[in-house]
């Protein structure tokens, strides 16, 4: 697909035809994703076995650290994450930049309205400093896409970031500020303001730069040094093409091409009730091109809304009992 059909296939599914996308997806990953399907087969979950979507099977994200997990289009390309020493990676093989592309831009104007409303100043210094990021790829296309002459990354020059922030305060002009969370704070206490007309938004992760805080927490030292009623996030992985945004208090919402299912979490084949706290199973039907069923390794909640809450990680992240690596 180019960028017009990829816009018009996520734009073309609804809560009405989900599910439809589900299966058409679901077949066609269990007959062209060798890895996928080695996965299914293993816990007996084929397409005449799986019914609904309770029952589909959802690949352990960990496998993007050890297989090419590709769908009929095959390429070089990939994302990678970030990983601590000695950790490996996950990378996530891209064919189609175009239908990431469309999953970012729409999904973002859906929440926000169209990007050159704003000036998007970003503060992610932990993904400039490798490469292969996928937020990167991301926030340089917002950067570009605003149009504005005062857009751009900041690395660690705090002072100039204060310097633009203030000087866009002066023009009310409508601001995007998002930043990865220990560098957010970092800046918050160093330059601590009153902003008005900004946007400040999350992505998290504290990379190992500070003390891990809740999400309440966090928010609650943004909103002072910031002045902000509220703070934004933005929930994203190397694995997806989608993310979903938390315009308050930690609630997550999806545009309508990604669903968030909790699994039990001592039993990770089987969906717990909303409202109940378990691991994230997230379908993401924009990774046509790699694996759209996805088990993450995040414990949080879903409510009756479809919207969720991220509450933390995993203590053991692999999941055990499913493990492909003879495959």
């Amino acid at each position: 697909m180019n960028g017009q059909q990829s816009l018009e296939f996520l734009k073309g599914i609804s809560e009405s035809n989900f599910e439809k996308h589900v299966w058409t997806t679901f077949r066609n990953q269990y007959e062209n994703n060798s890895v996928y399907r080695s996965y299914c087969d293993l816990i007996h979950k084929d397409p005449d076995r799986v019914q609904r979507i309770a029952d589909l099977p959802f690949l352990p994200i960990s496998f993007f650290k050890t297989h090419k997990v590709q769908t009929t289009k095959y390429t070089d390309f990939y994302f990678t994450s970030s990983g601590t020493t000695g950790s490996s990676i996950s990378k996530h093989y891209v064919p189609n930049l175009a239908l990431y592309e469309a999953s970012f831009r729409w999904g973002f104007e859906r929440f926000y309205g169209a990007i050159n409303k704003y000036a998007v100043l970003a503060l992610l210094p932990s993904y400039l400093e490798r490469s292969g990021s996928s937020l990167i790829y991301m926030v340089q296309d917002w950067i570009k896409n605003s149009m504005h002459p005062l857009s751009g990354f900041y690395l660690n020059d705090y002072a100039a970031l204060a310097n633009q922030l203030a000087l866009l305060e002066k023009q009310k002009q409508p601001t995007l500020l998002i930043g990865v969370s220990f560098a957010l704070l970092d800046f918050a206490e160093q330059y601590p303001q009153q902003l008005k007309h900004t946007m400040v938004m999350e992505t998290g992760g504290m990379k190992g730069r500070r003390k891990e805080l809740l999400r309440e927490a966090l928010h609650q030292h943004l909103k002072e040094g910031f002045g902000q009623a509220c703070i934004h996030s933005e929930y994203g992985m190397t694995e997806l093409l989608s993310q979903a945004y938390a315009c308050k208090e930690g609630q997550f919402e999806t545009p309508p091409w990604m669903q968030v299912l909790a699994r039990d979490p001592s039993d990770p084949l089987s969906l717990i009730a909303q409202g109940q706290i378990g691991g994230l199973n997230i379908i993401d039907l924009a990774n046509q091109d790699s694996c759209a069923f996805i088990a993450t390794e995040d414990l949080g909640r879903v409510s009756a809304s479809g919207k969720f809450e991220v509450l933390g990680r995993f203590d053991a992240a692999e999941i055990r009992g499913c493990n492909l690596m003879v495959v």
